[in-house]
């Protein structure tokens, strides 16, 4: 076998890998592999929030927990770096949608190198809720990093026990 062809075979097996590897991290990731876009403002484009923005990780994962009761829906979201007012909550038919936009912190660089792993700019996260609520009543609260919303479910999918009476 040629040199070529053996880097050529390299080169596959390397490239099988990743896929692999992607495939991998994607399924157990789940949906929580969230897109971070960065905002584009009017104004001077300049700024070092911008360019660190558009420079840093455009990815993240906000780690997200359901559970269903026989009252209510609740889901925990992890959004640390935020504050309450940066998010938008909506439900449509049987999707909870969570946008948001997660600002730059000022950073500080020394020396020639500079790392940026978390992602910041506008996001968008639907989670399919497992069954029918009434959004009127939703709830949501912000704290130490946690989204927590609390739904009620639909009054004709409550969970209601009948007694039974002896006669």
């Amino acid at each position: 076998m040629s040199t070529l062809q053996d880097l050529k075979s390299g080169l596959s097996r390397a490239w099988d890998g990743i896929a692999e590897g992607w495939r991998d991290f994607t399924a157990r990731a789940g949906d929580a592999l969230t897109r971070f876009n960065p905002v584009h403002r009017a104004g001077p484009q300049d700024d070092s929030r911008t360019r660190l923005a558009v420079a840093g990780s455009r990815w993240g994962v906000l780690a997200a927990e359901v559970q269903v009761d026989d009252e209510q829906v609740e889901i925990a979201l992890e959004c640390p770096g935020m504050n309450e007012d940066d998010f938008t909550i909506d439900v449509h038919d049987d999707v909870l949608v969570v946008r948001g936009e997660k600002h730059v912190e000022q950073e500080r660089t020394q020396g020639r190198y500079h790392v940026m792993e978390r992602a910041y700019g506008a996001f968008e996260r639907a989670l399919r809720l497992p069954v029918q609520v009434d959004e009127d009543g939703g709830k949501a609260s912000y704290r130490r990093g946690v989204l927590r919303i609390t739904l009620p479910r639909a009054a004709h999918l409550r969970t209601r026990r009948i007694p039974v009476k002896g006669t």
